[in-house]
């Protein structure tokens, strides 16, 4: 299957999707069939922050349709903070879109976890995902959302993570894990700039590498689009 991948949002969070499927993908003995189209993260953050969920599904329609128009077969946001208006550009968008919440949340029932921390943009954050995780309960550094979103975005924006930024997200994930979470989740493709594969002390769950293992299932034909959902 060919894949459509929206990136731009931001751009490290684009260039790691791209790695981990080349990888996925050879790892499978696959090739891999794929386009990218360029979001804008700046509309991205201004929409996202004022709630205006259908101004930035129209400007993902668009960006959906360049990919079908490049033989795309379905379709994927580089961005879990992206996925605000996700209903709403179900509605509008001319190929199938694959969300990274469902199979995380799939994903960490399978693994009978009960609770996970969430660390990622203010929205995401403030609302647990979006409220979508169904089988999982989920926590926030609730008394940290604004500060922490903020890093975040700096750092989306920025492409790299410093050492004090970096510093302030394993804190804040070990905090959560205080809080009596199982595992932290990096509810945001750029905390990969912030965690970086390194030592934690407690469990993390990377929401990309789901998102990627799904996408390389369906790129590679061992799932099919129809059974998803």
């Amino acid at each position: 299957m060919h894949i459509g991948l929206i990136g731009g949002i931001g751009p490290a969070a684009t260039v790691v999707y791209y790695q981990r499927l080349c990888a996925a993908m050879a790892a499978r003995g696959k090739r891999l069939d794929l386009t990218i189209v360029q979001a804008d993260i700046h509309e991205l953050i201004a929409n996202n922050l004022a709630d205006r969920r259908v101004e930035q599904a129209v400007v993902y329609a668009g960006l959906i349709d360049r990919l079908k128009a490049a033989g795309a077969e379905c379709a994927a946001i580089t961005s879990l903070g992206g996925h605000f208006c996700l209903d709403e550009t179900v509605a509008r968008s001319s190929l199938p879109l694959v969300s990274a919440v469902e199979p995380l949340d799939a994903f960490l029932a399978a693994q009978g976890i009960g609770c996970v921390g969430l660390l990622g943009t203010r929205v995401v954050m403030r609302t647990k995902l979006f409220g979508q995780l169904a089988r999982t309960r989920a926590i926030a550094p609730d008394d940290e959302i604004e500060e922490l979103g903020q890093l975040y975005q700096e750092m989306a924006v920025a492409g790299v993570c410093d050492a004090a930024r970096r510093a302030r997200f394993l804190d804040a994930g070990r905090r959560l894990v205080g809080r009596g979470a199982q595992a932290v989740v990096l509810a945001g493709t750029d905390l990969n700039l912030a965690f970086d594969g390194r030592e934690t002390g407690y469990p993390v769950i990377d929401a990309l590498d789901v998102h990627v293992a799904l996408l390389a299932d369906l790129a590679s034909g061992s799932r099919a689009i129809e059974g998803l959902g």
